[in-house]
């Protein structure tokens, strides 16, 4: 059946010179041949594919734009149908007129991911592909361009595709068999079998186990801010974001439901979640906000505590609390003692002079080396110019004594409660002391395996539950094959595995799992 010509902008609206708007279907020359007005003789419907025109559009008689339009023909396009692509400028009024004129004259308005949908039906990509399609427009990072491109070439739909060829062959042979069980026929080595079970499974979870990783590149290394209230955790997360994310107040319990957004740090992104503040409270809203807390902390990959610098009597019970809330053996902790410069009770900065906090934390003058990870002391350089003479001098042994007493206090306080933290940093996240050291030191963790990445990696979380049920299902067969199963139910098993497995590319689909695919996607995709 024919289906309808769609139109939609396939460009973002906002500001910028040029504006696309892709016209699909098999009318899509004959429609846009009704408003546009080439330079050239003759009409779209007589061009050749791939060629360019350059022409006005016109409403009635009034010219609308000049424009170019791209012609792609049938099945060499991207949704395997003639397809338009309209080079407008971006001007609201002109990208509505257009789209306005395509519709009066037979086209109707692209639905979310609908092109790709064709795509997707006319055999252009499979279901993986274009889920790929999805993840490469969304990419932030190197590490996330360069999988979801490996996917939408067909990387890990040829790795299924051959474990799907493998196993149909043995099905094959083993429905024979049953054609054939009065004679008690044996057409599928049973040792055979079980070498390509073994093979198939440790396959399977090698793409399981890979999909922490493909997860982390395309949402995110997860980061729970946690911590008392009050300490600084939605401060920080301004700071870190460079905006202002989340509410600020000296009030305890601000905020009570986690913020989260990214970051790409040295081409891995994270995932930053500022958490409600943990405190023993009886406010309902409240404490449904820090149990949010504690689901969030066991989900991060790091921990950043949040030690507020002015309460030390507070520190054991912050270290003793995340300590019973994380799982050290899959987690990172790093704890951060937050508003370091009132401790030392350093006046604001002035105009014309040269403040002793503004060189803390590495930031002037005086550089401190405040990532503490088993050190006993706080390393510093004093450069050329003094920078103690100055109006408010403090010295640099001082410095050195009251963070580095702080600092002991921290790891003596985690030792006891049998916590390890990678790293111990004095910040200031009020005046943003102390944030590069914390992005360095998230990137030295987090990065490794991540940006040097080429392997095949599970990234959507649809395939890593098909691959976990395809996983079962042929461990049921290798079990069955221990004990002797007969043979149908081991194919029953079989033929499972073979459905979950082409859930993934397509093979095997509904139209409900299409609508709920491509409707996650941007219209004009």
């Amino acid at each position: 059946m024919e289906q309808d010509t769609i139109c939609a902008l396939a460009t973002p609206s906002g500001s910028g010179a040029i504006a696309v708007i892709r016209v699909s279907g098999n009318k899509s020359p004959e429609i846009t041949d009704k408003i546009f007005k080439s330079s050239r003789e003759g009409s779209l419907r007589e061009a050749k594919g791939h060629t360019v025109r350059y022409g006005t559009i016109f409403n009635e008689k009034e010219p609308v734009d000049k424009v170019l339009v791209t012609l792609f023909l049938s099945p060499a396009s991207y949704t395997g149908e003639d397809s338009v692509e309209i080079s407008c400028h971006n001007s609201p009024f002109i990208i509505k007129e257009i789209l306005s004129l395509l519709v009066k004259n037979g086209a109707r308005m692209a639905l979310a991911g609908e092109f790709t949908q064709r795509a997707f039906l006319n055999g252009k990509m499979d279901l993986a592909q274009a889920e790929a399609v999805a993840d490469l427009i969304v990419s932030e990072t190197a590490s996330a361009h360069r999988v979801a491109l490996s996917q939408m070439r067909g990387g890990f739909s040829s790795e299924l595709s051959s474990m799907r060829a493998r196993l149909l062959e043995i099905v094959a042979l083993m429905e024979l068999e049953l054609d054939f069980s009065e004679e008690e026929v044996e057409f599928a080595d049973r040792k055979h079998l079980r070498s390509l079970l073994d093979e198939t499974l440790a396959h399977i979870g090698e793409l399981i186990s890979g999909f922490k990783l493909g997860n982390v590149i395309k949402n995110g290394v997860p980061v729970a801010i946690a911590g008392a209230t009050n300490t600084g955790k939605s401060t920080l997360l301004n700071a870190i974001l460079g905006e202002e994310r989340a509410i600020v107040s000296p009030i305890h319990g601000t905020t009570r439901d986690y913020i989260e957004d990214t970051v790409n740090i040295d081409g891995t992104l994270f995932r930053f979640i500022d958490t409600a503040g943990i405190r023993q409270t009886h406010e309902t809203l409240e404490n449904i906000g820090i149990e949010r807390t504690f689901e969030k902390i066991r989900e991060a990959t790091v921990v950043l505590l949040m030690l507020d610098a002015t309460r030390p009597d507070n520190f054991d019970d912050s270290i003793n609390t995340l300590t019973l809330k994380v799982d050290q053996s899959q987690q990172q902790v790093i704890i951060l003692i937050n508003k370091c410069d009132l401790v030392l009770d350093l006046p604001k900065s002035g105009k014309g002079t040269s403040s002793v906090q503004d060189t803390i934390l590495g930031e002037d003058e005086i550089s401190i080396n405040d990532t503490i990870s088993g050190e006993e002391e706080i390393e510093y350089e004093k450069s050329g110019k003094d920078a103690m003479s100055v109006k408010y001098a403090i010295e640099v042994d001082d410095i050195d004594a009251i963070l580095g007493k702080y600092v002991d206090n921290v790891r003596e306080y985690s030792a006891s409660a049998g916590l390890s933290p990678i790293a111990i940093i004095p910040i200031s996240a009020a005046r943003h002391l102390g944030l590069d050291s914390i992005k360095k030191t998230l990137h030295s963790i987090c990065s490794i395996g991540v940006t040097n990445s080429n392997s095949v990696l599970v990234t959507n979380l649809r395939h890593f539950e098909a691959l976990q049920n395809a996983h079962s299902a042929l461990t049921r067969v290798a079990e069955g094959l221990e004990t002797s199963l007969p043979t149908d139910l081991l194919t029953q098993d079989l033929r499972e595995a073979l459905h979950h497995l082409g859930t993934i590319t397509g093979t095997i689909t509904t139209d409900e799992v299409l609508g709920e695919i491509f409707g996650r996607f941007c219209v004009g995709k």
